[in-house]
């Protein structure tokens, strides 16, 4: 058996490539951003070719700097950002139009109208999900109906449809000679267009969006000893590596949390925050504005649900104060700034950049900073972001406690905003539980590592993922309770100050 596990990390503003040993240990990464297109108001593009060059630019740095050979390789596992649309045509491998991001409010009337139609309904049951822009199912039928030429090529079965898994998966096999046109039951159960129950794409739903099924990928588990496919060897990793496992980058996270017990949760905060509990083998509907994800299936076995909060704006609005407004020089130095006023100074910022998502699920609200006097100064700004990051993640587990009957004992925690020590002390404040993390921060990676691992033996079981998982660091809550509510009150003041900002009808 060969001595690593590759992980590529497709993200909404950068891809990295990282190997990991048996123990979980990084051996290797590289990472490269990319760029974010803002066209319009509300609209967020990438460019899907530029996504796959710095895929292939990572795999190749990362080996080559190294010494690592595609045979050193056990497997290669895939994550990535989720609901992100890309639609090409297959015989030129060409996309149609830049791939449309999970965080974009274009199609917030398509959204609408089936929110206020028997649709709505039929959606929320069969997907666990409410009709929103979040989704894939609202962008493809957005492409099919504003690019042209795409209906008329998916009619004749040209056009293709993915999430980045199965973009990266379909490059990686070949592309126009012979790429598999695949994708995991997690990338899928985020689309709108599959059914949680049968695991298929549903007729029904395809009819909501005008979708031709024959656009559509083939649904695989999570993590297959059949395999994906394999690297081929002209490609970028230059030699043959088993394609073992694909999963959206929140569900790596869980398994790379090692939360695959019923009762386990971890929040993941990178671009946005994702806060996910597993709720086993049968899925519960949310009744407090969460959403029903798949959050795994290994091989043949049945698949594992989740709820999900699932936050827009939490990092990417640390990234707007330095790209936009220009009050910070690098995401560090947001905790140095916000570390100079020991407090909010009044100060409020609800990032609604692209609506509000769970638990509010509002699609009219933007974004706003409230509370501001001339006492207040860029420090203000940058502590009142980062409280904003932690009062949005107990909005979800406030929620997810209602839907689950389990109060939550400690957060465990992970992605790159986990770095920043104040922030993580402000989010134990703000809950009032200790919050955890572990020793591989980067745990969405580290997930689709394991789960290629588990596919072909690499590790023989999730008992021995669990002997890896070790604590890093621990916050404990500081603020008594009459401050935590008196603070959260404020924020909720606040998200309503943000509503009907767009009219979305």
């Amino acid at each position: 058996m060969p001595d690593f596990v590759g992980a590529v990390d497709q993200g909404t503003t950068s891809t990295r490539f990282m190997v990991f040993d048996h123990g979980g240990h990084e051996i290797a990464r590289h990472q490269l951003e990319h760029q974010q297109l803002l066209p319009r108001p509300g609209w967020v593009e990438h460019n899907p070719v530029e996504i796959w060059e710095r895929t292939s630019a990572v795999l190749q740095t990362v080996l080559n700097r190294n010494g690592i050979e595609p045979g050193d390789l056990a497997a290669l596992g895939i994550t990535n950002q989720r609901e992100t649309t890309v639609v090409w045509n297959r015989r030129t491998g060409r996309p149609y139009y830049n791939a449309i991001v999970w965080q974009d409010t274009r199609t917030d009337r398509i959204a609408s109208a089936l929110d206020d139609s028997d649709a709505g309904q039929a959606i929320r049951r069969k997907t666990g999900l409410p009709p929103a822009t979040y989704f894939s199912a609202g962008k493809i039928q957005w492409i099919l109906e504003n690019i042209d030429g795409v209906s008329e090529a998916a009619d004749r079965g040209d056009a293709l449809f993915g999430t980045i898994d199965t973009w990266l998966l379909w490059n990686l096999t070949g592309g126009v000679d012979g790429g598999v046109h695949v994708t995991d039951v997690t990338n899928a159960s985020r689309t709108m267009l599959m059914d949680l129950d049968t695991l298929d794409w549903d007729d029904e739903l395809l009819s909501f969006f005008g979708v031709p099924r024959q656009m559509l990928p083939r649904i695989r588990p999570s993590s297959t000893p059949d395999l994906y496919g394999h690297t081929i060897t002209h490609g970028p990793l230059g030699g043959r590596v088993p394609l073992a496992a694909a999963v959206g980058d929140q569900q790596a996270a869980m398994i790379g949390q090692v939360c695959l017990t019923a009762g386990q949760a971890k929040n993941t905060y990178g671009t946005g925050n994702f806060l996910l509990l597993n709720t086993g083998t049968t899925p519960v509907r949310s009744r407090n504005g969460l959403l029903t994800t798949v959050c795994y299936q290994l091989a043949d076995q049945p698949a594992v649900y989740a709820l999900e909060g699932s936050i827009a704006v939490t990092g990417s609005a640390v990234q707007w104060l330095r790209d936009q407004l220009g009050i910070i020089g690098g995401a560090s130095h947001s905790e140095s700034l916000a570390a100079q006023v020991d407090d909010n100074g009044g100060v409020y910022f609800v990032p609604a950049f692209s609506g509000l998502f769970a638990p509010y699920w509002r699609s009219d609200a933007r974004g706003a900073i409230v509370g501001l006097s001339r006492y207040n100064n860029n420090a203000h700004i940058a502590r009142a972001t980062l409280e904003a990051i932690c009062y949005q993640s107990r909005d979800v587990v406030d929620a997810m406690v209602k839907d689950s009957g389990v109060p939550l004992d400690v957060l465990k925690v992970d992605g790159g905003i986990t770095r920043n020590s104040l922030c993580m002390q402000i989010q134990a404040d703000v809950l009032g539980v200790p919050v955890s993390r572990p020793a591989v921060a980067e745990t969405t990676a580290l997930g689709a590592a394991y789960a290629a691992g588990l596919a072909v033996g690499f590790w023989s079981s999730p008992d021995e993922l669990q002997e890896n998982w070790h604590e890093s660091q621990r916050w404990t809550p500081h603020w008594n309770d009459t401050e935590r509510e008196t603070s959260y009150r404020g924020w909720r003041k606040a998200v309503d100050r943000t509503l009907d900002w767009v009219d979305v009808r």
